[in-house]
């Protein structure tokens, strides 16, 4: 038999959808550090394992039947520990059935709920720095973002350069509170402030809040949720996989009111239509019977934070402590001129300490801005031996 030979010539054009897109730099810096044998301070993900009683759920699950897929929209049992939590943190009624949506992941979340109200002529305001999946879900559902940059050191919300961009065609704002990379926890006013805009202007608030739970210096995390007026208007998306050291089960979840979820689920049914089933009815177990995790995640993440925080001391860094996350950003003005993405490679290459150059998360990144962004997510030792190197530079 002949085999036919498919040339170049005979294939059909293939136009990206995202020409300007490669591989993420989380990606990029954790192949450099593993290359390097760098201790990896890059991407976000703990270098310790889940509760142990969590992890015990999972493999009952898995040796129990549960193995099939698992309803599209989550599994009851999980969606419904989930409406009881809300209602202990937020005070916020919500219905498990028509309300919540289990997702692989936020990141999936975040996508569906760009999909679900944005198209084409749409225009979606990113605060930058931002999370880089963002602006490509706003790209692919055909619509335009509109990049305006956080001012350092605060990088808090300049309103009246929000206003400046607002206009019919705003279809969504994206929020990030605490925020990943800077750290910075958005306040109660500015939550309201930004309410009062999206009642004005018709648009919708896409809330990112997968770091709920890590907040510091006894500071009080301002979810949509919170706020009638808000949820009524909101996707609020969160993440199991931060709060419960799990990254990699890629467990999140969306809230959003009932007309905003039937939108979302169509979208969600065609992406990945449902969730790993086991861990799904592992947490529904966990979040009942241990509320205590969340509730301690703020002292036990601060606890490193100021650990970081009194080892980097010594150093020629500059930088103020996280308000929330488990994202450090240090200034290195003081000891080199170099781009951020260079510094960031040296560093991994020659001393064996990866980090994330911040510039990565802007549309337009400041030319004269010199920030690293490092994870302390990671036991004593890694924090201890990561803070000797960069602290001998």
């Amino acid at each position: 038999m002949t085999q036919a030979v498919t040339t170049s010539a005979s294939l059909p054009a293939l136009p990206s959808k995202l020409p300007a897109v490669g591989t993420t730099i989380f990606t990029v810096m954790s192949q450099l550090a593993q290359a390097h044998g760098a201790l990896n301070l890059s991407q976000g993900f703990p270098d310790f394992d889940g509760p142990p009683a969590l992890l015990d759920r999972v493999s009952h699950y898995l040796h129990h039947g549960a193995n099939q897929y698992a309803p599209m929209m989550g599994a009851p049992a999980l969606r419904e520990a989930l409406a009881e939590k809300i209602a202990a943190d937020y005070g916020a009624v919500v219905d498990p059935d028509l309300e919540i949506t289990i997702t692989s992941g936020a990141t999936e979340a975040l996508f569906c709920a760009v999909q679900a109200v944005v198209g084409p002529g749409d225009e979606v305001v990113i605060f930058d720095p931002a999370y880089d999946s963002y602006d490509p879900a706003v790209v692919m559902a055909g619509g335009t973002p509109v990049h305006l940059a956080l001012e350092a050191p605060s990088f808090e919300i300049d309103f009246d350069a929000l206003e400046a961009v607002l206009s019919s065609r705003t279809r969504a704002v994206v929020i990030n509170s605490p925020h990943n990379p800077t750290g910075t926890v958005l306040s109660e006013a500015a939550l309201l402030r930004l309410g009062a805009l999206a009642e004005r202007y018709g648009f919708w608030i896409l809330s990112d809040e997968v770091y709920e739970h890590i907040i510091f210096d006894g500071q009080r995390h301002e979810s949509v949720l919170r706020h009638p007026q808000l949820a009524a208007r909101s996707f609020m998306v969160s993440s199991l996989g931060k709060t419960y050291h799990t990254t990699g089960w890629k467990i999140g979840y969306c809230v959003a009111p009932a007309a905003l979820t039937a939108e979302f689920r169509k979208i969600h049914q065609y992406v990945t239509f449902c969730t790993h089933h086991p861990t799904q009815l592992a947490h529904a177990d966990f979040l009942r019977e241990h509320p205590e995790h969340h509730r301690e995640l703020p002292a036990f993440y601060e606890a490193k934070r100021n650990q970081l925080a009194e080892l980097l001391a010594p150093s020629r860094f500059h930088f103020t402590p996280s308000a929330g996350t488990y994202f450090q950003l240090i200034d290195y003005r003081d000891i080199s001129d170099e781009p951020d993405h260079l510094l960031a490679r040296r560093l991994t290459e020659s001393i064996g300490v990866a980090t994330i150059p911040v510039s990565v998360f802007y549309a337009d990144p400041p030319k004269d801005q010199r920030l690293l962004r490092l994870c302390f997510c990671k036991d004593e030792a890694t924090l201890k031996q990561a803070a000797e190197r960069l602290c001998a530079i």
